[in-house]
């Protein structure tokens, strides 16, 4: 049985939660589903510019676990962008921080 899952702390919620390309129907389309934690390590590490050892302590994970985190969100971008898929961004196992960064 695998060990349960740490809650990852954020501290932004995106108000978007849906990205698709121009001109093709939403009926037509593939989507891929980025977490919310995932969202927030991109926020972190690519937005924020943080080190990968400070972002992971503010989301309260490993620096190991974060990488997986971002190479993952990044992964998942890259396949809508290349791809033509709609992005939505839902789920994860999170907990929103009490302090603002």
């Amino acid at each position: 049985m695998p060990r349960p899952r740490r809650c990852r702390r954020i501290f932004f919620k995106p108000n978007i939660t849906y990205f698709k390309p121009a001109g093709l129907r939403i009926v037509d389309l593939e989507e891929v589903v980025l977490t919310v934690d995932e969202i927030e390590a991109l926020r972190l590490k690519d937005f924020l510019d943080l080190e990968q050892e400070e972002a992971a302590k503010k989301m309260n994970v490993s620096q190991p676990t974060f990488h997986r985190i971002v190479s993952s969100a990044r992964k998942k971008i890259a396949d809508a962008i290349i791809n033509g898929k709609a992005l939505r961004i839902e789920g994860g196992n999170y907990i929103f921080g009490k302090k603002s960064i």
